[in-house]
């Protein structure tokens, strides 16, 4: 009853019941440093109450009134986010374990290859087709920030050249749920949109999708595809790229041209593409961000197309279709990509296995695909109280 305690202390104001606060997420997410800064709270506040701190991280600006559903959608705090893999595709039929539910899979690369895309190029292809034959008006992506090298923010692509300008890979998340209200853009009364993302931000979309509301000034209706990237874990931006990078190993991020995370390794390469280190991800575990650790849906079962290195040979993706949109999608991209059967999907079941066993561990529920989508904040109390990912106690006053 945080949110309430000032009311409380000052009136002997019992709180109405059912209420949970921004206060709350904040205790028991953000500031217990589960948050994987997906965004997903600031695009489910039905007033804006939410926005994106300086310090990349959800927070309150303007009264909080306790609607509850910047909880019920966080995927560290009420949403159970595997009952949200069932909402793709063949609902109840699919299944969850390994690659999960395919339509199709494929390892694939665009020909010719567009400059700067990663591994196959598969996804800026297919949404550079998608915008040019008019079946989206734009794409929320990752691009460099003007102002911090290689600090990926959220963008939205509404042309061909801006989709190959922001070709390429950030390990930062940009809490890109955070901007999906798409203000500032020049786009159509009933845009279609598609995302790029990770896992969890896949999931906050299905599941806000699956519940609709009034959802202020975001436009989560609007989006029509989307695309998980492979995803074990993503990294706090400062601790990764200027502590770890920059500082401890005296890279200078103006001369870096690539970095990647291939078979376990850290990639970092120089403008001419020679290599400056490869170091073993684990290395780099501390730069991580630990709510990471909570998730076993490195495959992006909640999407409509999962995209990855894994499981296909240097250069090329590979691909996993997972709906009738996503094969809708990557019809339009098909005669541009040299396709074969996936290379390696013994390599995806191995890290996926991997992966669930490390969330299985930081868990402190319950993993049941077939619970109910949300959990109770006192369910989540029982749970993580006392654990190394409890709540954080406060001060009565915060604001």
């Amino acid at each position: 009853m945080a949110g309430f305690d000032i009311r409380e202390l000052m009136n002997d104001i019992d709180e109405a019941p059912g209420k949970v606060w921004f206060w709350d997420l904040e205790k028991a997410v953000i500031d217990a440093e589960r948050c994987v800064q997906c965004g997903v709270c600031v695009a489910a506040c039905p007033t804006d109450s939410i926005g994106i701190g300086d310090d990349d991280l959800p927070e309150l600006v303007k009264m909080c009134t306790g609607c509850s559903l910047c909880w019920d959608f966080c995927p560290r705090g009420g949403l159970q986010y595997e009952s949200t893999w069932k909402i793709t595709g063949n609902g109840e039929a699919r299944a969850i374990e390994g690659i999960g539910h395919v339509e199709e899979s494929y390892t694939a690369r665009v020909n010719p290859m567009i400059e700067g895309a990663q591994d196959g190029g598969f996804v800026s292809a297919m949404l550079i087709e998608l915008l040019e034959k008019g079946e989206i008006d734009g794409a929320l992506v990752a691009r460099e920030s003007e102002t911090e090298r290689w600090k990926g923010e959220a963008f939205l692509a509404t042309t061909p050249d801006e989709v190959r300008e922001a070709a390429g890979s950030f390990y930062n998340q940009t809490l890109a749920l955070g901007h999906v209200d798409f203000k500032g853009y020049d786009l159509p009364p009933n845009p279609r949109i598609a995302v790029v993302g990770t896992p969890c931000e896949i999931e906050g979309i299905k599941a806000m999708q699956a519940r609709p509301w009034t959802w202020g000034s975001s436009q989560v209706e609007a989006i029509t595809l989307t695309i998980a990237l492979l995803c074990t874990k993503s990294f706090n931006y400062e601790k990764l790229m200027l502590e770890e990078i920059r500082d401890k190993r005296n890279v200078d991020l103006d001369n870096v041209g690539r970095v990647d995370i291939i078979r376990g390794k850290m990639i970092v390469q120089d403008l001419d593409g020679e290599s400056i280190f490869e170091e073993p991800i684990r290395d780099f575990h501390g730069a991580a961000l630990k709510g990471c650790d909570e998730c076993a849906d490195f495959m992006g079962h909640a999407a409509d197309i999962s995209v990855g290195s894994v499981g296909s040979a240097d250069g090329y993706s590979s691909v996993i279709i997972r709906s009738d949109e996503g094969l809708s999608a990557f019809e339009h991209v098909r005669p541009k990509l040299e396709l074969r059967e996936l290379d390696k999907p013994e390599a995806l079941d191995k890290l996926d296995a991997l992966d669930k066993r490390i969330a299985f561990k930081s868990l402190k529920r319950a993993f049941d695909p077939e619970a109910p989508l949300f959990i109770d904040y006192e369910e989540h109390l029982e749970n993580y109280s006392g654990t190394d990912r409890a709540p954080v106690a406060h001060e009565a006053v915060r604001y």
